[in-house]
């Protein structure tokens, strides 16, 4: 049977987000453990999924505590659940994160966030020379369909070394390659929830093939590991 996040999370986080002070969150702590002990099992009932079709070397789940030592924002606590699952390294490459937060902003994300330099300009020396294969994978309509488009910050001009001008700048000049997917609170809380967010992070695998392929070989494709 499928693990569910509850209910009951989104609106903790409301309440949460209207008290974000250590004396209301400490009065309430039972009650965030006990939901924080629901979905965690959420979580790792879809690492063991991942697991069938992949190989997750390493899941985080992230603690509610906020760093804000250089932040403005002083509130001491997340308003949502966050966690990532790490691929097995250096075969595979990229990453899976699944975000829970109320008022619809739920969201999954995979592929490629702020990467190594080193990896970055592998991926963009890719591009420099050829991107139809990336390009055959975004616009593969069962792909589209999940994803959408490509998304991630991207610089406003050419890298130093690329030329500005060139046909495939539009990916060359990205910073980072991510897909999302965003999530209504009734959607996160269905029982079919678990097996949408898999049958999500399967349906990237193409894009990520294509990425461990790049990542782990030369620009004359011999492999690196």
């Amino acid at each position: 049977m499928n693990e569910t996040i509850p209910r009951e999370v989104f609106s903790f986080f409301k309440r949460l987000d209207k008290n974000n002070n250590r004396d209301w969150f400490n009065d309430n702590k039972p009650e965030f453990k006990e939901l924080e002990k629901e979905v965690k099992q959420f979580y790792n009932q879809l690492n063991e999924r991942l697991n069938v079709h992949d190989e997750i070397d390493k899941l985080k789940i992230f603690r509610i505590y906020r760093d804000v030592r250089f932040s403005k924002d002083k509130t001491p606590y997340k308003t949502h659940f966050g966690g990532s699952f790490h691929r097995k390294k250096p075969e595979l490459r990229g990453g899976y994160y699944l975000h829970i937060q109320p008022n619809d902003e739920s969201f999954i994300a995979t592929g490629f966030w702020e990467p190594h330099k080193d990896d970055l300009f592998r991926i963009r020396k890719e591009f420099e020379m050829d991107a139809s294969e990336m390009r055959a994978i975004m616009s593969d309509k069962k792909f589209k369909s999940v994803w959408g488009d490509l998304v991630g910050d991207e610089l406003k001009t050419a890298p130093k070394g690329f030329d500005k001008e060139h046909e495939n700048i539009d990916l060359i000049r990205k910073k980072m390659y991510i897909f999302t997917r965003k999530f209504t609170d009734k959607e996160v809380a269905s029982q079919e929830f678990l097996d949408i967010v898999d049958e999500s992070f399967k349906s990237i695998r193409p894009f990520f093939n294509y990425m461990s392929d790049v990542l782990t070989t030369n620009l004359n494709g011999e492999s690196l590991i």
